[in-house]
């Protein structure tokens, strides 16, 4: 599902930020990262304040009618034709892939796409819109990288996370095996095959632990909450954190705010 060739537009003025339901509620640091990098390149960032969730737990559930309800109420936050920027492969794999798709052959069939169209996940917006340069101002350390299974096979984003990383210099990247995998998150699937779920993010956390780094960034919170809530209750040594508040917290700047 991955764009056969990806055109990126030139680098804007503005863009529209849709912080995504995980982010608001779990991990606010990492939509605060993302639009301190925005800024940092001079980018204005617009909130839309009445964005809700993009509607993919009732649309990979089945329930479309229901999905269309809530990404509905979406597509009039972004008048203006600004890129939609998204700190998540699997909202904005939603937003970006299946809106064309949920309102074909509905009034706002049209409206869905042209939508579509200016979303892209935040980090791929980064390295190849804004051709972001990182200078890295942390202390010698070492990180794992898990890419969400939206960002690399919807998005296509795989190689934008170890690109970012690969300019830090004081930033030492190893690889797990089988990095494809999926970390056994996927939304509801988690809720509704727990036990499935379960093997496979021991799985995803064991072949972390191998890595002999005791931390992992990744591009999605989803995928975060569920590696890092399994180590941490099952004591394992490893911690996670957004790719995001990762590249913030290393290129912060003394008179830049803490995320």
């Amino acid at each position: 599902m991955v764009d056969p060739i990806k055109v990126y537009p030139s680098k804007p003025s503005k863009v529209y930020f849709y912080g995504t339901c995980l982010v608001d509620m779990f991990y606010p640091d990492a939509g605060i990262a993302g639009v301190e990098l925005l800024e940092r390149e001079g980018i204005e960032v617009l909130f839309p304040q009445d964005q809700t969730c993009c509607g993919q737990p009732a649309y990979t559930s089945g329930y479309h009618d229901q999905a269309r309800s809530v990404a509905r109420a979406q597509l009039d936050l972004f008048p203006g034709d600004w890129p939609i920027v998204v700190p998540s492969g699997s909202c904005g794999g939603m937003m970006r892939k299946h809106y064309p798709d949920l309102f074909k052959d509905t009034p706002d069939e049209v409206k869905a796409a042209e939508v579509a169209g200016r979303v892209w996940e935040l980090t791929d917006f980064l390295l190849n819109v804004c051709h972001i340069k990182l200078e890295d101002l942390g202390e010698p350390t070492t990180v794992a990288m898990h890419t969400s299974c939206s960002a690399r096979r919807e998005m296509g984003v795989a190689e934008v996370g170890p690109k970012l990383l690969g300019q830090l210099k004081n930033v030492n990247l190893v690889e797990q095996v089988r990095p494809e995998e999926c970390c056994g998150f996927g939304g509801t699937f988690a809720v509704r095959h727990p036990e499935i779920s379960g093997a496979m993010v021991s799985e995803k956390v064991d072949a972390l632990v191998e890595t002999g780094t005791r931390q992992f960034v990744t591009t999605d919170c989803g995928c975060l909450m569920n590696i890092a809530g399994y180590a941490e209750k099952n004591q394992k040594p490893v911690e996670g954190q957004h790719i995001l508040s990762f590249l913030w917290s290393r290129t912060r700047g003394k008179g830049e705010q803490q995320s």
